[in-house]
């Protein structure tokens, strides 16, 4: 056991003395090293029996474990791996490095001018310090993603032919981004139908472009909703803005128009199709139809209905809808899961032939003693989250002909508790990627499919 120099076991050499190990299952295979100087890795997680070896000082056995790591990790990644994209050659204009701020001179030669890629610097702005090299988010829509940085977006798009090409770089934004927004399909558009647009937001500034099939990108404005945007999305050709105060703002391709409506408080919103649904802290339902833009010929404002009302009054924190495949002539199946401030996830149903009489209550589960802060309703899982710790709930949803079922009723699937470690200020842009689904959700990159039909997510 001493053919190794400067081992655990050479450095007692031939003194009597008990030795007790501190792992048998691991220290079964390190002793079958020393006596044959061959390695068993059947049954044994390589990671702790590395760390073992380094424990007893065991060289050669480290090397060798060292590569059989390096040989399970791939740079490449694995079979869902699909292409690197390397930061971009870009060039900063005044940004500050905390050293220039903590020493208190304020003079012009703290200020760096001009920074470019890969020098490292970070940004100093109100609530947190964000190194612009950093991808804040990541959205995508057909073949086409946007990534945001600190004070830029860029965008890509994928061929078959010649794979991922970076198409557009926003210029430098004063401001942090955080929120963005993509539409890789605008019809009727200014341009004609092969314009694609991007926007992005900060606080209540919302600036917005349009990109030609080559790459050339306009601004077509700035707009604000006078107060922070939470959510930042395209419905067919409009940009959509809410905030939590209860203000919609709303950017018509077509009529290049701006409009901000005030509405009930906002605590949740998702779409379905050509709806915006809002779930609002009075315990409504509301949606507005964006295809017909409707719009009240008195004073113009958005033409906002209230959908369905939930039975205890309760905040609407949570929002999902799932639409059916259409079967017939009459349309789709709505199903709507939400959940309240009290903790109830409630799911609701709409007939096309019964539109008139408004969806009816389906299912409803207690299974939160806090506010439900995320949900997501899927073909096959309804997944619910609270503000206790994350603590996660899911059930397998049973379907007949594609339908929603009770006969049976969804199943319960798992319980557990998500753990995070947050910055105590974080970036305005963390909401963005913290959603929740099966595959992803409307933040997430979906791929070569309209929402609610086929999705996929890249990394």
């Amino acid at each position: 056991l001493m053919w190794i120099p400067d081992s655990f076991f050479s450095r007692w050499g031939l003194h009597p003395s008990i030795f007790i190990d501190r792992d048998p299952t691991a220290f079964a295979s390190i002793l079958n090293f020393l006596r044959t100087k061959e390695l068993d890795l059947r049954g044994v997680n390589i990671n702790i029996l590395r760390h073992e070896a380094e424990f007893y000082g065991i060289t050669p056995l480290v090397r060798r474990l060292l590569l059989c790591e390096e040989i399970e990790r791939s740079s490449c990644g694995s079979v869902l791996f699909h292409g690197y994209l390397p930061p971009p050659g870009t060039v900063f204009p005044q940004l500050l490095l905390p050293g220039s701020l903590s020493s208190g001179t304020g003079k012009l030669q703290d200020i760096i001018h001009c920074v470019c890629f890969p020098v490292k610097c970070l940004v100093m702005c109100p609530g947190a310090v964000v190194d612009p090299r950093k991808v804040l988010i990541v959205a995508g829509h057909h073949n086409w993603i946007v990534v945001a940085y600190a004070h830029f977006v860029i965008c890509y798009r994928i061929k078959e032919s010649s794979g991922w090409q970076q198409v557009f770089s926003s210029p430098y934004l004063d401001w942090s981004i955080e929120r963005v927004a993509l539409n890789a399909k605008v019809v009727g558009g200014p341009h004609g139908d092969k314009d694609k647009m991007v926007a992005a937001a900060s606080n209540s500034n919302i600036i917005l472009w349009s990109i030609q099939d080559g790459g050339s990108g306009n601004e077509i404005g700035v707009f604000s909703l006078g107060v922070p945007v939470d959510h930042l999305f395209f419905i067919g050709n409009q940009l959509v803005a809410t905030s939590h105060t209860g203000k919609v703002g709303v950017w018509n391709a077509v009529t290049q128009h701006w409009q901000v409506q005030d509405v009930v408080p906002i605590t949740s919103c998702d779409t379905a199709g050509s709806f915006l649904l809002l779930g609002c802290n009075n315990g409504s339902i509301y949606y507005i139809d964006m295809q017909k833009f409707p719009l009240r010929m008195k004073d113009n404002d958005l033409l906002v209905t209230e959908l369905y009302h939930d039975p205890s009054n309760d905040a609407i924190t949570a929002l999902s809808v799932y639409l059916t495949p259409k079967t017939s002539v009459s349309g789709n199946w709505i199903e709507i899961a939400y959940g309240t401030s009290s903790g109830a996830v409630r799911v609701i149903v709409q007939h096309p032939e019964t539109v008139g009489s408004g969806p009816q209550l389906f299912q409803t589960f207690t299974v939160h003693r806090s506010p439900v802060t995320k949900i997501m309703l899927s073909e096959k899982h309804l997944v619910s989250v609270c503000a206790d710790n994350n603590h996660v709930r899911t059930w397998t949803v049973t379907r007949f002909r594609g339908m929603i079922s009770t006969q049976p009723g969804s199943t319960p699937l798992a319980s557990f508790k998500i753990l995070s470690l947050e910055e105590t200020e974080s970036h305005g842009s963390y909401s963005s990627g913290n959603d929740i689904g099966e595959r992803g959700r409307e933040g997430w990159v979906e791929g070569w499919g309209e929402r609610g039909k086929e999705k996929g997510t890249y990394s």
